[in-house]
């Protein structure tokens, strides 16, 4: 095995100043498995992605050419080994421009501004980039990973950020007399404003253009006829129509190199100018590629034919007819263990472990050499192992790495540990029936998570489980991509058994490795999408989490089963998010019919329904009352209405509705009748008022506040007919009419009251209640009325002392008259009561 494998200097090359090496890494032998190159329109993905292709409309194609066909309305997607991944047809228009996104989705774009972005499974959403586009069509656009910039008919520029269908962007107009002979965007992650910007070659010079201005750059060496950015933005070359490359930053302050590409001696124009990383650029003929350096030295690369090249952060992917090819500068870290003759520790240390495999005492000797170094060296090989497309070389690196470390007292191993995963997560996607050849840099910039995610994306869901179980990582985004597709690639119109098979193959699939935490609601929406009702319903079932099922649920006209999963769920905004859907979109017959049909289950959303409804829509829960039947409660919402309005015919309205409720359920006879009283109260007190001419307010009064009022106010005859009317009894009456005359101070009224009838109530409430009025002598005028055995503590309450004494002699009662000269108030009064004592001798 050994003696087969290459050393990794046999694919190196050296810049003819010998400092700079760059190599170039076959990746796959791919003979015969594309179409022709030269044929093709082609564009290609970035990190190891794959590449689409389409029949180039403007060029004659033989018929019956060897090799895989390309027919013109089809675009074809290979991976970078090959092998076919998806093949569609293209029925919208002419074609202007495709590309991909960061995600590996294909966008494709048409002379009417319609755009459609096709996963690896040939699904795709369409979107358009408007009314103006249609009809000043879409001449030119350039695609990046996070949106795309288009040159429409007008000559303005549109730009789309991201990928969600947003409304296109116009950008500064370039004052454009014609289209220019080459542009190129750079894409706002990769310049320093954060905003998309546009170069374009128009005429002898440069203009950048972003969403803000116009600039011209001012330069005098067009025509340029390729303008290619770095991956980094930072630095632009530029090929003229003379053949000149030129690289310049892209403020055009500085000039880096310059290039004659006629001195190639390649036939034919130019292909492309692609960079390889952010140090070299690629110049691609058929047969030929060219790299050329910072300082303008060049590598030549040969190749059968057309060959088609893909800008990597760190290097560029070559694509032929016959290999899949990666160019890029040897690392720093490899070039430090193989570059021959090397001195560095790395070096010292990987020689090191080839004599200890070979038994030698010169291992021991390399390693105290470079002691002090050690710990530098083992680092340095971990890094070139990541660098090594080899697992032979890989391995050997990693077990001089794991030698070197064996005789440091402390090293953390964690380096070496994540990188011996990466590497296999990385030689498994570099197996040429998977074609991912991503280096580890790209791996470490994407992260896992991504390369995971592409490889759900072409259904290599078994690898992505495995790749998640060994680096620990959630599979829920694998196996929910896998129930997708086993869900769409099953029979659209399947029986309820179907639906019960698949649901348990799913269910037990999630339970054994997704350990139960799998989400089962994006798995059932997917089924509703697919028109898979039932099986959708079932998954829901396994749901967990109420706040997952319900919106699906309702999305799926399930109306009933989502309120009783919400109700379950305890979740009252849930219940509410539930009940307010359905208001919205059921009638409110069937609204209230779904609540009533669900029984007990449902009477936690019906109370809920009821305390929202008291609150912010009263109307529709007195249809909600009407519609149960609930005589009782319209009532008394009923009542509560009335009790806020203000317009007193409305009022009585509806108190009179409250009465027809009541009325109508037998056993509130008692009910209709009050009000029924307290409506014709109402009646009357609004009668009051009109003949008090407004300087009285009665409405909204009880019975004996009305007739108090009515005293007040001088209307004593409509306060003997209210309490005619209401048939109030004589001593409720007469203490109202007390009570208002001595308010009033009206002592000849109540004069002529206490003397119009014998009293009901009696005369010892007029003296208390004219004494707690603080009318002492008024008070005292009515004592004689009283019962005699009570006349003397009267007279007290009233402060009148002589005539309690004259009352005690009266009647002969010396007791009485002692006690009060016990507690008379004063001497004089003593004296006085004394006298009348004595006379009574």
């Amino acid at each position: 095995m050994e003696s087969v494998v290459e050393h990794p200097t046999t694919t190196w090359d050296a810049m003819p100043d010998g400092n700079v090496f760059y190599r170039r890494l076959q990746l796959y032998s791919i003979p015969g498995k594309l179409p022709n190159l030269n044929d093709c329109v082609i564009a290609g993905c970035r990190n190891g992605g794959p590449v689409a292709m389409m029949r180039d409309p403007t060029k004659l194609v033989a018929i019956g050419r060897a090799g895989p066909s390309s027919s013109r309305s089809q675009i074809q997607v290979y991976s970078p080994a090959g092998e076919g991944i998806l093949l569609f047809s293209w029925d919208q228009g002419r074609i202007v421009c495709f590309g991909w996104t960061s995600d590996e989705r294909l966008v494709v774009l048409n002379e009417e501004g319609t755009y459609r972005l096709y996963d690896l499974q040939g699904e795709y959403q369409q979107f358009s980039l408007g009314t103006e586009a249609a009809e000043m069509g879409i001449i030119d656009a350039r695609i990046h990973e996070n949106g795309l910039v288009a040159l429409s008919g007008s000559l303005t520029l549109m730009e789309v950020k991201d990928w969600g269908g947003t409304r296109p962007l116009t950008l500064a107009n370039p004052g454009l007399s014609g289209p220019p002979h080459a542009w190129a965007v750079i894409p706002p992650d990769q310049n320093i404003s954060r905003h998309v910007e546009v170069l374009l070659s128009v005429d002898n010079t440069i203009i950048a253009v972003d969403n803000l201005e116009s600039v011209d750059q001012r330069i005098s060496r067009g025509p340029f006829i390729r303008v290619s950015p770095s991956p980094n933005g930072r630095l632009l070359a530029l090929l003229n129509s003379n053949g000149l490359l030129w690289v310049v930053s892209t403020d055009f302050q500085r000039s880096l190199a310059e290039f004659d590409t006629q001195s190639a001696g390649a036939d034919g124009p130019v292909s492309q100018v692609e960079w390889c990383g952010n140090d070299a650029i690629l110049v691609t003929w058929n047969n030929l590629a060219m790299l050329v350096g910072p300082s303008g030295d060049t590598l030549r690369y040969l190749y059968f034919g057309a060959v088609f090249a893909v800008t990597e952060v760190d290097g560029v992917r070559v694509v032929s007819q016959d290999v899949s090819d990666l160019i890029q500068k040897v690392p720093a870290s490899t070039l430090s263990v193989f570059r021959p003759g090397s001195t560095s520790p790395a070096a010292i240390l990987f020689d090191a472990w080839e004599s200890f495999t070979q038994r030698s005492s010169k291992a021991d000797e390399s390693i105290r050499s470079i002691r002090t170094d050690l710990a530098v060296a083992v680092n340095e090989c971990i890094d070139a192992a990541g660098c090594e497309w080899e697992p032979y070389w890989q391995r050997k690196l990693l077990s001089a790495a794991k030698f070197g470390w064996s005789f440091l007292d402390l090293y953390n191993p964690n380096d070496f540990v994540a990188m011996g995963q990466s590497l296999r997560v990385l030689n498994a996607v570099h197996y040429y029936e998977v074609g991912m050849p991503i280096t580890y840099l790209q791996y470490q910039l994407a992260s896992p998570i991504r390369l995971i995610s592409r490889l759900t994306a072409r259904n290599l869901h078994l690898l992505a489980l495995r790749i998640s179980s060994f680096l620990s990582l959630k599979p829920d985004v694998v196996l929910k991509h896998w129930a997708s597709m086993k869900i769409a690639r099953s029979k659209p119109i399947a029986g309820d058994d179907e639906d019960q098979e698949l649901c348990k193959l799913i269910v037990d699939k999630f339970g054994k490795l997704g350990n139960g935490d799998v989400s089962y609601a994006d798995i059932a929406r997917r089924a509703w999408e697919v028109g898979r009702g039932g099986l959708a319903t079932k998954l829901l079932d396994h749901e967990p989490r109420a706040s997952n099922q319900v919106p699906l649920l309702l999305t799926m006209k399930e109306d009933r089963l989502a309120l009783l999963k919400a109700v379950d769920s305890g979740d009252t905004d849930l219940v509410y998010h539930v009940l307010l859907h359905l208001h919205k979109h059921l009638s409110l017959g069937d609204f209230f019919r779904l609540i009533e049909d669900g029984g007990q289950r449902l009477a936690p959303a019906s109370r809920l329904l009821q305390v929202y409804a008291r609150e912010q829509n009263r109307e529709m829960l007195r249809d909600f009352y009407y519609s149960e039947d609930r005589r009782v409660e319209s009532a008394a919402l009923a009542l509560e209405e009335a009790s806020r309005m203000t317009d007193q015919t409305a009022v009585i309205s509806s108190v009179r509705a409250a009465e027809k409720f009541f009325s109508e359920d037998k056993d509130r006879h008692f009910e209709a009748k009050m009000m029924d009283e307290n409506a014709r109260l109402l009646t009357a007190q609004q009668q009051l008022e009109k003949d008090a001419q407004g300087n009285a307010k009665f409405f909204g009064l009880s019975v004996s506040e009305t007739i108090r009022a009515c005293i007040m106010n001088g209307m004593s005859n409509k306060a003997d007919r209210v309490k005619s009317d209401f048939k109030v009894p004589d001593k409720r009456f007469w203490h109202i009419k007390l009570r208002a005359l001595i308010a009033l101070r009206d002592f000849e009224a109540l004069e002529l009251f206490a003397r119009s009838k014998r009293s009901p109530i009696g005369y010892e409430v007029f003296v208390k209640q004219l004494v707690e009025a603080g009318h002492h002598r008024e008070a005292a005028m009515y004592v004689v009325r009283c019962d005699a055995p009570k006349r003397v503590e009267l007279y007290v309450l009233c402060n009148d002392w002589r005539a309690a004494g004259r009352e005690c002699k009266e009647r002969g009662d010396k007791n009485g008259l002692e006690q009060l000269k016990r507690r008379c108030p004063n001497s004089l009064i003593t004296r006085e009561l004394e006298q009348l004592a004595a006379s009574m001798k």
